[in-house]
């Protein structure tokens, strides 16, 4: 973890309490009368709910339903109210269970017992999240970050010597890289490790207070062994950054070895079922071939060698066998995103609130438009983000299975994690907060759920690599892939080509806004038509990115030829802009895996209202950057107005489909586990309803005051 505190970006909004005494004026019509009805048909389509919940399963299908089955055991369920140490005390017991039900051995190798399913491995664990976010992540460090890291860094010597226990839990173990002075900054870590050719051994060491190993998992109490990262020092020259498998703790006693020491982080602001701690190394020995050498290896006289030449890309060959931890993220945020929507959209199709059209009876809560804008917009990034986590997932396990092996493909996956991390994570925090928000009152009790969550989830966009930090990476990636269509081109063909983009900028901005709104003959209903064209939603998205990049490429070229401070300096000027972009090139990935999800579903209703919530994800991204679009000259002001109108009719259209919608996630009560989601809502709104029914047959009610006639 990091302790980069996350950026705040849930959006607050009036929560829907208990009745009072308020009148609220009837949902208003929508004023975009001259928007087409977005349906292509007479007819409501339906959603066939199996068909879909087997494409949201995707390619570990199998895989997903059997980690879910786990998942409702109530043995693996987080007990809420249980102080931290009775957590982590229980979190610690369920590894174990596990490990008794075979849930952990599936990216192992098939020597040891484990069925090198790299893909699978990460869809079972990331299922975990709906039994306790604690548990997940625990088990992420012993096997996902811990056991890799011995799989992935290691040699064939070294996994038989070490990863048997591994996988049985026989020895519980840290993944120590962050320290308390460098988070998402690996290669600047302070721990040292100095090899001694005459014991023919490493001194590993920690010079200083900010080098301590930090918000460690597993630290705290259980761990007994780690793999450490550490600058490698051999001959009087440093190597970088290398992992070593290093024993902790007396496998007995439990006590700490000699010149180990550490500290327990104590309660943090959620997933209090992990004992994350503070490690510190005082001139501690360990022996040259617990060096995980698989790219970097000191001979007995201390000479350095590595398959890879260059010093950064072996750092970051090294780090990037490490990328399922991001991916498992990725996808463990969806998955809390999708409880959280079903929790709070069934709730919201049951609870009733103000009369607004009738003296009888109350108007359910999803009727409203503004309760439809909170929740079905989220509803609609869920289900992109999950079709895009299933592509992610699909070329982690190309990379790691061998399939798609080379450099350019560990890149790619690097690059499309660093991109979709972020946004789901992010996403999942922004979701649980208006779902708690849009169940009032209700949605803050612990019993249902959404407040744990979302302090469980919080650490999420800070750990597994920043998140803003991660798009930085994705950015320069961009810069790098722009620059490549330029290279070998002079400093005067790249200043043309910046005038080429000014004058097109001034095209756009000018007589390209009056031909679309000629176009669009000063009417909604073009305007619409145009916005529901995927080929447009497509263009907007992608245009955006390309333009973003392009600009910030012009303000950065020539900044290599500069003095470094300097430089650094004209970086950092745009470094906004560029993770603006980054960000940007998520999102179209994500609308990108939705809409290539689409050309698969072949019931025409179900198509036809992914259609609508496809439209609903990307135009919901257009008013997003609204401001953005209209400064470029990429919308016209009378398209731009057309873009909220329009998507208030979608959600009129994808109301009646919004349970069978979250039903198609294929989480069952013994997951979701909210009081309010229960069907006890719809029992009380029955009784309630019956009780006024017949108290209204009795001719007993009580006449409004406000009806009695005027008396004056």
């Amino acid at each position: 973890m990091t302790p980069i505190a996350p950026e705040s970006t849930a959006v607050a909004d009036t929560a829907v309490e208990a009745p009072d005494t308020t009148e609220v004026p009837a949902v208003a019509e929508s004023t975009a009368a001259e928007i087409p009805d977005v349906a292509d048909t007479a007819e409501s389509p339906s959603v066939d709910v199996a068909a879909l919940g087997e494409l949201l399963l995707g390619r570990w299908a199998e895989t997903r339903r059997t980690a879910r089955e786990l998942a409702g055991h109530p043995e693996l369920h987080k007990v809420e109210g249980m102080t931290h140490t009775e957590h982590r005390e229980r979190v610690r017991g369920q590894l174990k269970y596990l490990v008794d039900h075979r849930a952990v051995q599936r990216a192992f190798p098939r020597e040891l017992g484990g069925e090198d399913d790299h893909g699978a491995n990460i869809a079972g664990f990331e299922e975990l999240v709906t039994a306790d976010p604690s548990l997940q992540i625990k088990a992420g460090v012993q096997w996902g970050l811990f056991g890799s890291a011995v799989l992935h860094l290691g040699t064939e010597e070294h996994h038989r010597r070490w990863l048997p226990g591994i996988m049985e839990l026989a020895v519980p173990g840290c993944f120590a890289m962050t320290e308390t002075g460098h988070g998402s900054d690996v290669a600047s870590i302070g721990t040292t490790a100095t090899y001694d050719p005459d014991a023919r051994e490493f001194v590993l060491h920690t010079p200083f207070r900010a080098a301590w190993k930090d918000y460690i998992g597993n630290a705290a109490k259980d761990g007994v062994a780690a793999v450490v990262f550490a600058q490698l020092i051999t001959r009087g020259m440093g190597h970088g950054v290398h992992a070593f498998y290093v024993p902790l703790r007396d496998p007995e006693t439990h006590e700490f070895l000699p010149g180990v020491g550490g500290e327990d982080d104590g309660v943090k602001g959620g997933l209090n079922g992990i004992d994350n701690g503070r490690l510190h190394f005082d001139h501690v020995l360990v022996p040259r071939t617990n060096l995980l050498n698989r790219y970097g290896g000191v001979a007995e006289d201390g000479t350095y060698s590595s398959p890879i030449a260059s010093p950064g890309r072996r750092f970051f060959t090294m780090l990037g066998t490490l990328v399922q931890g991001r991916v498992s993220l990725d996808g463990a945020a969806v998955a809390a995103s999708k409880v959280g929507l079903a929790a709070a959209l069934g709730y919201a199709t049951e609870r009733r609130q103000f009369n607004a059209s009738s003296d009888e009876n109350e108007e359910v809560l999803l009727d409203y438009q503004r309760h439809q804008r909170r929740l079905l917009p989220l509803l609609a990034g869920t289900y992109a983000m999950s079709f895009a986590h299933e592509q992610l997932l699909a070329k982690l396990d190309e990379v790691f299975s061998g399939a798609q092996a080379a450099d350019e493909d560990r890149q790619d996956l690097e690059t499309l994690a660093a991109a979709l991390k972020p946004l789901s994570t992010w996403h999942a925090l922004d979701t649980l907060q208006e779902c708690r928000e849009a169940c009032g009152g209700a949605g803050f009790l612990i019993e249902n759920r959404f407040a744990s969550l979302r302090a469980d989830l919080d650490v999420y966009v800070t750990f597994e690599g920043d998140n803003n930090v991660l798009l930085q990476l994705v950015a320069k990636r961009l810069l790098n892939d722009y620059a490549k269509e330029f290279r070998g081109l002079s400093v005067g063909a790249l200043a043309k080509f910046a005038l080429g983009q000014a004058r097109g900028m001034a095209y756009r901005t000018g007589l390209g806004t009056v031909a679309q709104f000629i176009a669009d003959s000063g009417r909604a209903q073009r305007s619409a038509l145009a916005l529901r064209d995927p080929d447009t939603q497509r263009l907007l998205l992608a245009d955006r990115v390309q333009t973003m990049v392009a600009q910030a490429a012009q303000s950065l070229h020539g900044a290599d030829r500069l003095p470094r401070a300097e430089a650094a300096a004209r970086f950092n000027a745009h470094q906004d802009e560029l993770i603006e972009a980054a960000r940007a090139h998520g999102e179209l990935l994500q609308w990108e895996a939705f809409t290539e999800a689409l050309d698969t579903v072949e019931d025409a209703g179900t198509r036809q209202v992914l259609t609508w919530l496809r439209d609903l994800f990307g135009l919901t991204l257009v008013e997003k950057h609204l401001a953005w679009y209209l400064m470029n000259g990429r919308l016209s002001m009378q398209r731009g107005r057309t873009v909220g109108e329009y998507i208030n009719r979608l959600l009129v259209k994808l109301r009646p489909h919004a349970r069978d919608l979250v039903d198609a996630f294929g989480y069952g009560p013994e997951h979701i586990r909210v009081a309010i989601a229960s069907g006890a809502e719809a029992e009380r709104q029955a009784e309630a309803a019956e009780h006024y029914h017949a108290l209204r047959d009795s001719g007993q009610a009580p006449v409004p005051e406000k009806r009695l006639p005027d008396r004056a």
